[in-house]
């Protein structure tokens, strides 16, 4: 049985919250988006989607500088950047849809794990996958700014998930071998 303070929020898991919070409220206006009530990409859309996908490198910032770093709190805002990509990722459909693909790559990533557990296997740090994960949430909040020509965003969005699909190739490929 959990204790009661292993249920309290750390101050890094407080603005995880705030940003799950705010991609709620994202992916409200992309169901507005794709009724039709707003345009396909549009103002509101994006001036929520850029804090909540900025407040990403805050919330870790936050633990570390308050030492309350704890594995479930890294866990979850792997699962909230996740959620966040893949509803932003939902919004680009009609001008990209192959931005899909990085907002289910992680779940399908997971579910394959299910039935191949070797893929659920310790990762090596690596800062290319970092790197990748930012650069994929950069494109797609820029990609949504209806100021970005639309070839723009469809060219950008490509190069993204070309970076994320090399990026899970090389951690399967890794995870693979080490299984051997």
């Amino acid at each position: 049985m959990r204790t009661l303070s292993a249920l309290r929020l750390t101050p890094g898991d407080r603005v995880t919250v705030m940003r799950a919070g705010m991609g709620v409220v994202c992916g409200l206006l992309v169901v507005g988006t794709l009724l039709g009530a707003l345009p396909e990409r549009n103002w509101p859309l994006f001036l929520l989607a850029v804090p909540t996908v900025l407040l990403d490198a805050v919330d870790g910032a936050v633990a570390r500088a308050t030492g309350t770093v704890t594995e479930r709190g890294a866990r979850w805002d792997i699962a909230v950047d996740a959620a966040v990509l893949l509803t932003l990722s939902v919004a680009l459909v009609p001008i990209a849809p192959w931005v899909l693909v990085m907002g289910t790559a992680r779940y399908l990533f997971l579910l394959v794990g299910r039935v191949r557990p070797v893929w659920l296997g310790e990762l090596p740090f690596r800062q290319s996958r970092r790197l990748i994960g930012a650069f994929q949430a950069v494109v797609t909040v820029l990609a949504l700014a209806p100021v970005v020509p639309v070839w723009l965003a469809q060219w950008a969005t490509a190069l993204a998930v070309a970076l994320v699909v090399y990026s899970f190739a090389r951690d399967i490929q890794f995870l693979e071998r080490s299984a051997s």
